[in-house]
């Protein structure tokens, strides 16, 4: 009583009652149930004030509160019809067919009204056929008919809605016949339904598992360890979720930080720790492949990434970085036809939509003068090593190492081709234009912008003169 407001315990018995009707009426839930409180603590034995509390909690959808309400008034009042038929209805949607029946039956030889006897005589009527459905749905999972075992147990559960026996077997049913979505609907009810179901959080666990969703997986898991500590088969399974997803999640944060090959051998972990389920060796291989594009390990990218598109053609993802792994590789109709494919899945993907185009005009590039093949480097190449092949292909080419003319000639214009490369890729902005498909040294391709001169990686050379050609190097 002492828990109650004041302005509660200064109320009388019949006040209370008469104020929280008033209140329930007038759909004011919970300062109806805090007056029928008041109204039992003053008088434990008055059976209309908990069946008053009853009615309150059936308003607010707590069933389970008011089924002790309701059998404390039938304890008082053993021939309270309403409380009985009321009871009856909440004992069979919770599939308590067996007591469900009795009250009815009670109900029946009690002279009830015949509003309440019509009621009580259908729904016995109902309870038994339930009881036949029960019997062969437990006969259709025996023989493995799982299709009609479930027919059977949605007819049972459309009017025992709280039955968690029969929920836990459609959920099994529905696991047996590969429906994991409706098995994690039924096992997610049952749970809620029993407080204490950790069965029920294990199989939730184990399918979330077997889904590839680690991260559901162990949160239900531990829903279960919370309930039992001790059980099990529940802590034997967290163990491994949670290795599993502490591998996962770093691999992530390495991703993040740019630390690709960290994260290549933390996600080859992931498949060695879960071999038997495919969709973390797929995602692990998908995120691999991620990271070796990234890292412009190309061939490696290229493998990897291929190996996924076999059992997954469709993953943009997947798609995007083996697009990314053939630009490099300078597959670029290879890149583009990746891109179309991943566009067809992805249509507003403006990472899709850039890397097309720059897919085409490299495309369109690579037929007309390519820097990167004239020095004989790759795209990834640093500037040091742009600069040693370009001192080493102006040696190789020096017009005056050719005697003969037409050498010469030859010689000439390959050593213009080689310092306009070395021009080109030394410069960062111009290198940058070049590598999404615009030629710095092409005045179609610059669309009207300032045209550089090539002249200054070498001094004292003009190519388009006569006679006698003097020739000095500046290895900036």
């Amino acid at each position: 009583i002492s828990a109650l407001p004041s302005s509660l315990l200064d109320g009388s018995l019949e006040n209370h009652l008469e104020m929280g009707k008033k209140l329930l009426a007038a759909g004011q839930l919970a300062d109806a149930l805090s007056h029928f409180h008041a109204a039992i603590d003053g008088d434990p034995k008055n059976y209309m004030a908990y069946y008053r509390r009853a009615t309150v909690y059936l308003a607010m959808g707590k069933s389970k509160s008011a089924l002790p309400d309701l059998s404390k008034v039938i304890e008082l009042k053993p021939d309270f019809t309403s409380a009985r038929l009321q009871r009856g209805n909440l004992l069979l949607k919770q599939g308590r067919l067996d007591e469900a029946e009795s009250d009815f039956k009670k109900v029946l030889n009690s002279n009830p009204s015949d509003k309440d006897e019509k009621e009580a005589q259908s729904r016995l009527m109902k309870s038994d056929e339930i009881q036949k459905w029960v019997t062969q749905s437990r006969a259709n999972f025996d023989h493995k008919d799982y299709i009609t075992a479930v027919a059977h147990l949605d007819l049972i559960i459309e009017t025992c809605v709280w039955d968690v026996s029969s929920r836990e077997l459609r959920a099994e049913c529905f696991i047996q016949m590969g429906e994991m979505g409706k098995a994690i609907s039924d096992l997610t009810a049952a749970s809620k339904l029993k407080s204490d179901n950790t069965q029920a959080f294990y199989k939730l666990s184990t399918i979330y598992y077997h889904l590839g969703d680690h991260e559901m997986s162990l949160n239900e898991v531990r829903e279960c360890l919370k309930l039992d500590p001790d059980h099990e088969q529940c802590y034997s399974h967290y163990k491994q979720v949670k290795k599993l997803n502490k591998q996962i999640q770093s691999a992530e944060e390495l991703i993040q930080q740019q630390r690709y090959g960290d994260a290549v051998s933390k996600y080859e972990s992931v498949i060695k720790t879960e071999p038997n389920v495919p969709q973390y060796s797929h995602h692990a291989k998908e995120r691999i492949c991620h990271c070796l594009a990234q890292q412009q390990d190309v061939s490696r990218a290229i493998t990897v990434c291929s190996e996924v598109l076999q059992s997954d053609p469709q993953n943009v993802n997947v798609l995007k970085d083996r697009a990314e792994a053939y630009l490099l590789e300078e597959q670029y109709e290879e890149a583009i036809k990746d891109y179309e494919t991943a566009r067809e899945h992805s249509e507003n993907d403006r990472q899709i939509k850039e890397g097309l185009e720059k897919a085409q005009r490299l495309l369109k590039q690579s037929k007309k003068r390519d820097y990167y093949k004239i020095l004989g480097v790759k795209r990834t190449a640093q500037k040091k090593e742009i600069v040693k092949a370009y001192r080493k292909q102006a040696q190789q080419w020096h017009p005056d190492n050719f005697q003969d003319p037409v050498e010469k000639k030859k010689a000439e214009k390959k050593f213009i081709d080689i310092a306009q490369a070395k021009e080109v890729l030394t410069d960062p902005e111009m290198r940058q234009k070049f590598d999404h498909g615009e030629d710095p040294m092409d005045p179609e391709s610059q669309q009207g912008g300032h045209h550089q001169n090539f002249h200054s990686g070498f001094q004292g050379f003009n190519p388009f003169s006569s006679g006698q050609f003097n020739f000095k190097f500046n290895y900036q």
